[in-house]
């Protein structure tokens, strides 16, 4: 059997705590739960690769907080990963600085992590409070340094943008704060509330609309300015350090997720598992979700990213909505013209302005 090479997700549904804006699948857990999951994930992992022929170029280890598993399920889990992983691959984890012990951190580089991936949030302790945050500014610098002792030479921060009392002073806080501890990537996410969030249930006061863009704009020129260039909306690396797993994502390239609330696309289709643990532990069968890969939806993902979509992409995912070339092109020139895309070397890119609005940009550019 010829083997491929595809990503791997793993969603550990595990949190000491829960922030309060968070809508991912993540709850607290006995250490008897914790490695029930991991041992059907391993099965999964097992199971799926070797019936499949699938070997894995990039792994991203999510959740929830995977560092809460603990040292013998993390180095069992990441055991079995390492069997179908390629000698160069990416591979990140995630974790909270205040469970990125230094003996954590150890036994994930050892165990063949190369990418780690901190939550900061924010530098100014009183808005993580707010946050539900467990860390420290404090906690975050330590967590680094620990990390950059045990040999992680790739580290990713994450930001939010459009937090409550939020101001573009302490985004300046934040900025340069994370900026000076020198991580290789930056991911700075726009907070959206979820409606099954503390958040969602108690709506803080948010940013208007106006003092949102503020914000985003800021950010895109002070990263840049600190040598983190944009190539995703959100995100932000220095040369040669976006991350190749979230590429895979928005280049509609082929991926396994493994875990309750994961998804896949592989073969064309795609698949996920429902937010069930007990579910996911029963072996239940993963849940249809069609077709995967067409000419809008590669289009609409290429358009995430800086480097943008080719226009005979957007040509011909237009054309299936009925959209003909000259009103494509007569919207790509007033695009052009209104500072939120561009049009080079046969390739359509927004602008930071254009990522402002790019579900609408989007929405002009496919369907007219």
């Amino acid at each position: 059997m010829s083997v491929r090479s595809v990503g791997l997700y793993v969603h550990i549904p595990f949190c000491n705590s829960k922030c309060n804006y968070c809508d991912f699948y993540s709850f607290a857990a006995s250490d008897e739960l914790k490695t029930a999951c991991v041992d059907r994930e391993c099965a999964e992992i097992i199971q799926t690769a070797e019936s499949g022929g699938l070997c894995f170029d990039t792994v991203y280890i999510g959740g929830g907080t995977p560092t809460v598993l603990g040292a013998g399920e993390l180095e069992r889990l990441l055991h079995t990963v390492g069997r179908f992983t390629l000698p160069d691959a990416e591979v990140t984890c995630e974790a909270n600085p205040s469970s990125a012990i230094e003996d954590t951190l150890r036994i994930l580089r050892q165990g063949g992590v190369n990418r780690i991936s901190f939550g900061l949030q924010s530098a100014s302790d009183a808005e993580l409070k707010m946050l539900g945050r467990r860390h420290s500014r404090d906690d975050f610098e330590q967590a680094v340094s620990a990390a950059r002792r045990v040999g992680f030479d790739n580290i990713s921060a994450d930001v939010m943008l459009g937090i409550p009392g939020q101001t573009l002073s302490s985004l300046a806080d934040t900025l340069d704060f994370v900026t000076s501890v020198q991580p290789e990537h930056i991911s700075a996410y726009m907070l959206k509330i979820e409606k099954d969030t503390p958040f969602g249930k108690n709506p803080p006061q948010l940013p208007d609309e106006d003092e949102t863009s503020e914000i985003y704009l800021y950010t895109c020129e002070r990263l840049a300015q600190a040598g983190l260039l944009q190539y995703e909306i959100s995100n932000f690396a220095r040369h040669g350090y976006e991350s190749r797993h979230n590429l895979r994502y928005w280049r509609c390239e082929e991926y396994l997720g493994v875990g309750p609330a994961a998804h896949s696309f592989l073969g064309g289709k795609r698949f996920y598992r429902e937010r069930d643990l007990g579910g996911y532990l029963s072996g239940g069968p993963a849940v249809e979700d069609g077709e995967g890969g067409s000419l809008q939806e590669r289009a609409m993902l290429l358009l995430r990213l800086t480097e943008g979509a080719p226009l005979e992409l957007i040509l011909a995912a237009a054309g299936e909505n009925g959209v003909g070339e000259d009103a494509v092109i007569k919207t790509v020139r007033l695009l052009n013209r209104q500072g939120l895309a561009t049009d080079e070397g046969g390739r359509v890119s927004l602008t930071p302005q254009g990522f402002l609005v790019s579900n609408a940009v989007t929405a002009r550019l496919l369907f007219g």
